[in-house]
């Protein structure tokens, strides 16, 4: 046992094995970030160990206190339902296990700087663009303490190829929802990203559950006249989602298609301030979850 409580990182699972390779690599990157932490993974459906396994193995180890950290973007079905319900679940049947629940990820400054470095990956940003550097704590380096952490500047500013990026549109595509306030909340972070980028527009675009699908997102971009078109994945992992967010890129003719956001370090220093976040709040006796 460590004095931090062990930080559980559920991810929803796939059958894609890039989506288990990529949940493992930002759990390592969470260790690297915040040595000593121990740091596991748990999840929902398909890959293994199931959460419930997860807790098991950390309350056979000792550990009486877990916080159990989302791996999702927005707070849909799988953050209102499956997470608390499983985790319920499991706190009444280990026995004096406290186990604390992060929020997901949601809109921060911290994806916008993720999303902007996926389409540097691409190569489609001009090249005066800063990629950010993650410090050990998981904090952008430059950003000030103990304040929060706060996006890079190429997220909060346009860069120097501003003229290129008016001219150019880009579709977030998400996975999708049938859940209005999740719906919304990537509408929002188009429209913040739109203003701190610089960007000609940026309009949301869905996999499933609400339209629009991205090659109506790409085709609507032209006919408003914007002469390049640019796809960001709002998805973390590869999956069916994500490559039906890619074929809808390739329909349509796009002009690029950024990676998923993978095991950003962003990513990274979002998931451990979620951490933080959720420690940092008092609650009620061991025993319990809330």
């Amino acid at each position: 046992m460590t004095g931090a409580a062990p930080l559980l990182l559920i991810a929803h699972g796939s059958r894609d094995p890039g989506h288990t390779a990529t949940v493992h690599a930002l759990a390592a990157r969470l260790r690297s970030l915040r040595p000593g932490l121990r740091v596991t993974v748990g999840f929902l459906e398909f890959d293994g160990p199931p959460v419930r396994e997860a807790l098991a193995a950390l309350y056979g180890d000792g550990e009486r206190e877990v916080t159990a950290v989302p791996l999702l973007l927005t707070r849909a079905y799988h953050a209102k339902t499956d997470i608390p319900a499983v985790l319920a679940a499991c706190a009444g049947a280990l026995p004096g296990m406290t186990v604390r629940r992060a929020e997901v990820l949601g809109r921060d400054p911290l994806l916008l700087a993720a999303l902007e470095r996926r389409l540097a990956r691409a190569e489609v940003l001009d090249h005066g663009a800063r990629v950010p550097e993650v410090t050990g704590a998981g904090i952008l380096a430059g950003a000030r303490r103990p304040g929060p952490v706060t996006a890079p500047d190429t997220a909060r500013r346009p860069s120097p190829g501003h003229r290129a990026r008016s001219r150019t549109g880009i579709v977030l595509a998400a996975a999708g929802s049938s859940d209005p306030a999740a719906i919304e909340a990537v509408a929002s972070l188009a429209r913040r990203w739109a203003r701190a980028g610089g960007w000609g527009a940026v309009r949301p675009a869905f996999a499933a559950g609400a339209p629009p699908g991205t090659a109506d997102a790409v085709r609507a971009l032209r006919a408003d006249g914007i002469e390049r078109v640019l796809v960001a994945p709002l998805v973390i992992a590869p999956g069916r989602l994500p490559a039906r967010i890619a074929a809808g890129a390739r329909e349509a003719g796009a002009d690029a298609l950024a990676p998923v956001l993978g095991a950003a370090p962003e990513l990274a220093a979002l998931l451990l301030r979620r951490y933080d976040e959720a420690n940092a709040v008092a609650y009620c006796a061991a025993g319990t979850y809330l």
